[in-house]
């Protein structure tokens, strides 16, 4: 019996001792088969998982139109045009014919400065503005008197007739300086088929007024009226003319006063703005 149990023991001995031979064994297999598991697959899944949760995705690219809207208000944003009064509307308009007219060839080359009035705002508001779009700055904020006959303190009718004493609407470039009547003034072509073409026969001019200042309208609740010419004050004038002569752009502008333009054209705006092909000699 006790034969029995000692043979009983011995087996149970070598049993564990072969366990412990076969852990020895395969413990370090099974290590190495474990640091080798790769872990950045659950790891990239969950970067990707994050990203796309927090919205981190490849930008699409804009279109052209996207694209010309886009620089037109980076362009806005700098010069500061809302807080000076200037409607992003009457800019985008404004812009968009001054593009069209460097591209077609109708502005000097030097000249980067835009005039732009806005017949919306009553004549008591400071409607016109000049743009220095070289230097991104708005150098002039001012009062500008319309026609007689196209309103009281706003503007309401136009015309491109003469002796109409109205205001005629749409874009304009400036030519040279000269001594009239009305003294320092500056001549004006009109470029808007049906709608100022005849400025230049109108005497449509720029010129400085004593009936466009603060001190009128506090007399009388109003600017004075001018012939049709946007007129300015007569301490800013002469400055403003210098700035703005030798074919430079100016946009007289009203909203839903039948105003049409073939210089409003975005696809031709849009080309001014793109970078143009290198040619190799």
């Amino acid at each position: 019996m006790k034969k029995h149990h000692s043979s009983v023991v011995q087996r149970q001995r070598d049993g564990r001792r072969r366990s412990q031979r076969l852990v020895r064994r395969v413990l370090p297999f099974v290590a190495s088969l474990f640091l080798a598991t790769p872990l950045a697959g659950p790891l990239l899944k969950s970067v990707a998982h994050t990203s796309l949760a927090t919205g981190h995705k490849a930008a699409a690219p804009l279109t052209p139109l996207a694209r010309f809207d886009a620089t037109l208000r980076e362009t806005y944003d700098r010069l500061g045009a809302a807080q000076q009064g200037l409607r992003y509307e009457v800019f985008t308009k404004a812009m968009t014919g001054y593009l069209n007219l460097r591209e077609t060839g109708h502005l000097a080359a030097d000249q980067q400065h835009l005039t732009v009035v806005d017949f919306d705002l009553p004549s008591t508001e400071k409607r016109l503005w000049v743009l220095d779009l070289a230097n991104d700055k708005i150098v002039f904020h001012t009062l500008v008197a319309h026609g007689h006959n196209s309103g009281e303190n706003g503007a309401s009718q136009f015309s491109n007739v003469s002796e109409s004493n109205m205001s005629s609407l749409g874009f304009y470039v400036t030519g040279q300086e000269y001594e009239g009547k009305h003294g320092h003034s500056l001549r004006l072509q009109g470029l808007d088929e049906g709608f100022n073409t005849n400025a230049f026969a109108r005497s449509i001019v720029m010129h400085g007024a004593d009936y466009v200042s603060e001190d009128f309208i506090k007399q009388n609740g109003r600017l004075g009226r001018s012939l049709g010419c946007p007129a300015l004050p007569l301490d800013q004038y002469a400055q403003i003319i210098d700035a703005v002569q030798g074919g430079s752009c100016l946009f007289l502008s009203k909203s839903n006063a039948g105003y049409s333009s073939k210089y409003l054209n975005q696809d031709i705006a849009l080309a001014a703005i793109s970078p143009k092909p290198t040619t190799h000699s």
